[in-house]
């Protein structure tokens, strides 16, 4: 369906290209995966990119409805809108090319943004991209060209030379991208002994057909697998190395994981990816010692935030680099393995997909490890972040199971949780989704868990157990409003039993122990106690003294979440 075209690049242009960016790599994004052989093959790069796009598109998203919610008539601002999508690319930045994805959406948002101009025309976009090629290639460590950065470099050239509207300037670098990309197996000895194009460089094509959609009303040419792709060759499909013709169906050594395996290829065996809040002099220090350390180095953002992304053997030096700049946080630690994607197909056998599997959203690092002990594949929702659909398909793919049980651990997250259940039913993988709406929940569920029985047994066993359990936090109110308990003020102590405020006060212990107390009256057998970063043991120890003191056949376990949001979560069996 085509789109209503926009004139000039204003907020609603942003989110239209964000939304189109979206739709057009989820299309690409399988293609993009088989033919990602360059920094490393582990055939990610599409869904990396997907991810990356989806987090901008949530931050935009969230621009549009507090206006939304606000009194005024007046929408967001092209800055307000360019500043949030790159906000959200650059928490969101997934891999190698998602982070530099990140870095070239930032340096464009620094041209729209400039002064708060109310739209920008077509020398306005012209500017955008220039920025935002430079901007990408300084945050590669060693830029390597038959990369994404070349491509992004193209399509800027290509821009400089058109004059017209936005519309024309995005088909000129559209076209101009194209070409380089077709030109990148010549550029880059992996890419030409694969016969594919750059992954990145491909998704960068994709997103910037979107913006020709967005300016023109009508798709890119190209795009997404779609006929049409110019005079040389397809730059979207497989190409011919020089050393000779290449079948078809033979012209890449598919993985088990649907990476392209390249013969030689070797490399560090860890990919390590987190935030980081530093000043800029640390975060040039941190350059320096990254580089040395590993290779693959993208570091991008800027005003104290900033992505770093690196392969290297020593994760935790990697890690430990971070702190000394800063804080690092959201941690991501990928381990490539021995046999996998630095070595060929023929080397590494395929890996059997297990039965049965078990993926959970959990709080808070803690969590996550308990978690993990217990058989599960996690992931991390961290406080104001939660996971996207994509991010829970990417989940259930690493889990590599025939059979899937989803907990969500959020009422909040039971639609995400749905979305994706959906998509990869759509890969011949049976889920089910049990709604658990608290972590605690969870855990009685994966206590009950046994693989080895019928799959339909193990659902019901689980959904059982997580709905005996009653389910409750206790949080500071961050403002004053009505509750089902009356008004809080900001900075109150509240306890929310599943789901609703039932106790306000001033203390943590003595409001959990009401909170307890309320619960319990109900029956129970077993308490469990998840602690946040910022409660004492003493609280949890006091907790343990009030159940045995008043419930005498009940029995507490007590577990650290990390950084979790809520100070406690409790969980009564």
């Amino acid at each position: 369906m085509a789109q209503v075209p926009q004139t000039f690049f204003d907020a609603l242009a942003v989110r239209t290209w964000c939304g189109l960016a979206l739709e057009t790599l989820g299309r690409a994004r399988e293609e993009i995966d088989a033919i990602n052989v360059y920094p490393v093959a582990d055939g990610d790069t599409g869904t990396n990119l997907y991810l990356t796009v989806e987090s901008a598109v949530a931050a935009v998203e969230a621009v549009f409805a507090g206006h939304a919610a606000g009194s005024g008539p007046e929408g967001p601002t092209l800055a307000d809108a360019a500043r949030a999508m790159a906000h959200g690319a650059l928490i969101g930045a997934r891999g190698n090319s998602g982070t530099i994805l990140a870095q070239l959406l930032r340096g464009m948002a620094q041209v729209l943004a400039d002064d708060d101009p109310a739209h920008a025309d077509g020398q306005g976009l012209r500017l955008a991209l220039r920025q935002a090629a430079d901007s990408a290639r300084r945050a590669v460590a060693h830029p390597v060209e038959g990369t994404v950065l070349t491509v992004a470099s193209a399509a800027a050239d290509a821009a400089d030379g058109a004059r017209g509207d936005c519309g024309t300037v995005a088909r000129a670098a559209y076209d101009g991208a194209r070409a380089a990309l077709a030109a990148t197996p010549g550029q880059l000895p992996v890419l030409e002994r694969a016969g594919v194009v750059d992954a990145g460089g491909r998704g960068l094509v994709a997103v910037l057909g979107a913006l020709v959609e967005t300016f023109t009303g009508e798709r890119a040419r190209g795009v997404a697998g779609s006929a049409g792709t110019g005079p040389s060759r397809d730059p979207h499909a497989r190409v011919e190395p020089a050393a000779g013709p290449v079948p078809v169906d033979g012209a890449l050594e598919e993985c088990a994981d649907g990476a392209a395996a390249v013969p030689g290829q070797e490399g560090p065996a860890f990919e390590v990816i987190y935030l980081l809040e530093a000043e800029d002099r640390a975060v040039e220090r941190l350059r320096e010692r990254l580089d040395a350390l590993g290779d693959s180095l993208v570091v991008v953002g800027g005003d104290g935030l900033w992505n770093v992304h690196v392969h290297v053997d020593d994760a935790g030096a990697a890690v430990e680099a971070g702190i000394e700049a800063g804080r690092p946080h959201r941690i991501r630690i990928t381990h490539f393995g021995a046999g996998d994607v630095h070595t060929t197909g023929a080397e590494r056998p395929p890996r059997e997909r297990a039965q049965r599997a078990v993926v959970a959203v959990v709080p808070g690092e803690g969590l996550a490890g308990l978690y993990t002990e217990a058989g599960a594949t996690t992931v991390l929702a961290r406080p104001g972040e939660p996971p996207a659909s994509g991010e829970l398909v990417q989940a259930v793919r690493r889990a590599h199971a025939r059979e899937v049980v989803l907990l969500p651990n959020d009422a909040d997250l039971r639609h995400t949780a749905a979305a994706a259940a959906e998509q990869v039913r759509t890969e011949g993988i049976r889920v089910a989704l049990i709604p658990t709406r608290s972590a605690v929940q969870g855990i009685a569920a994966l206590a009950v868990h046994e693989p080895d029985r019928r799959f339909d047994e193990d659902v019901v066993s689980m959904t059982s157990a997580a709905g005996a359990t009653r389910y409750a936090e206790v949080t500071v109110a961050e403002r004053q409003s009505w509750t089902m308990a009356g008004i809080c003020q900001a900075g109150d102590v509240l306890g929310l039993i599943d789901g609703d405020v039932a106790v306000i006060g001033s203390d943590v212990a003595q409001t959990a122990e009401t909170v307890l107390d309320r619960m319990l009256s109900a029956g129970g057998e077993m308490v469990t106690l998840v602690l946040g970063d910022a409660v004492p043991d003493a609280v949890a120890e006091h907790l343990e003294g009030r159940v045995r003191e008043g419930y005498l056949a009940v029995d507490t376990v007590v577990y650290r979440g990390g950084r979790q949001g809520a100070l406690l979560l409790i969980g009564v069996e």
